[in-house]
């Protein structure tokens, strides 16, 4: 099952069913909301596949991504990890970072009140705030028992999305010695249009990870395909790590961190500073800068037969407006 929300006034838009190519879409009947859904998964989620099957048939009218909102505008709770291994090893090298204590995933929890959608433009304060994408596959669950394990965690995880998490680099360094996390440095993420359910993967749904690339270009350049798969924990490791001391809310939204692989001077990268940290490596300096106003940066992620997934994050950086003195 595909789902998409489509703007009618409300923060939290009305939830629409997609068929596979991405072409044509109805609304849900029994959930106005993706919230909603998420409340009563088991209840409502076979009905709306049975709603989705006519879409199939050429049914519903056209569906255009790029005025699609994020499918959850809103969420109870954004979590980010660091899952992995050749970005974190990567940073740490070049800035002389500790290692992560083994068997104990990186993960925050960020800004959640708003997800921008895949083709809004992005409002950001300043160029001089090192402006950078960060392209991510996410799940979003219904709720996860608190002490659950990974395999009961897996149970719950009902949705995968791709997710644009914005990061201001030049304020990172400064919150990360305050010791009380990251405010001003992580402005609100973008998803892509469509969220899926794990079957639509499916055999690059695997091991609770994205089996899959995720190709990236930045005005209109390419600049990585990463392959999701090699995470050090698997989705339903980091849901179980993250809910160690408390239930996870229905419609938690949980992120991979930078999809990153480690021939990444093959692959490319899935955010500028990473490409940084190995110009730094080989050349002695970075050599690429960060986003100014007006750059675009585009992501998607397709199965391996080209078959549409969750449909493209495509988004322009704009300066944001300046309040009155």
């Amino acid at each position: 099952m595909k789902l998409a929300t489509l703007p009618d006034g409300t923060p939290d838009g009305r939830l629409h069913l997609v068929s596979r190519d991405l072409a044509r879409s109805a609304p849900a009947q029994g959930a106005l909301t993706l919230q909603a859904l998420l409340a009563d998964w088991d209840g409502l989620a076979p009905v709306l596949a049975r709603q989705a099957e006519p879409l199939e048939a050429g049914g519903g009218a056209p569906f255009d991504p790029a005025t699609a909102m994020a499918p959850l505008p809103r969420a109870w709770q954004w979590l980010d990890a660091s899952a992995f291994d050749s970005h974190g090893a990567l940073m740490q090298k070049v800035f002389g970072l500790d290692p992560n204590p083994p068997g104990r995933p990186l993960m925050y929890q960020g800004l959640s009140d708003r997800f921008l959608g895949p083709a809004e433009d992005v409002p950001l304060p300043s160029e001089a705030d090192g402006i950078d994408f960060e392209g991510e596959f996410g799940v979003i669950c219904d709720t996860v028992p608190m002490g659950a394990t990974a395999a009961e965690a897996r149970a719950h995880i009902r949705l995968v999305v791709q997710i644009n998490d914005w990061s201001l680099r030049s304020l990172a360094p400064i919150e990360m010695k305050t010791g009380f996390g990251w405010i001003q440095a992580k402005p609100a993420c973008s998803m892509a249009p469509v969220a899926v359910t794990p079957d639509e993967l499916g055999g690059a749904w695997r091991d609770a990870r994205v089996d899959l690339p995720l190709h990236v270009a930045w005005n209109g350049s390419r600049f990585g395909a990463a392959e999701g798969y090699p995470m050090r924990y698997g989705f339903d490791a980091l849901l179980a790590h993250a809910a160690y001391s408390r239930a996870l809310v229905a419609g938690t939204v949980l992120g991979s961190g930078t999809v990153s692989n480690e021939d990444y001077r093959t692959v490319g990268s899935s955010c500028i500073a990473e490409r940084r940290a190995i110009e730094m490596l080989e050349h002695g300096a970075a050599q690429t800068g960060y986003m100014r106003f007006g750059d675009r940066v585009r992501m998607e992620c397709r199965l391996r037969d080209g078959t549409p997934l969750f449909g493209a994050i495509d988004q322009r950086v704009i300066p944001a407006a300046r309040r009155p003195a």
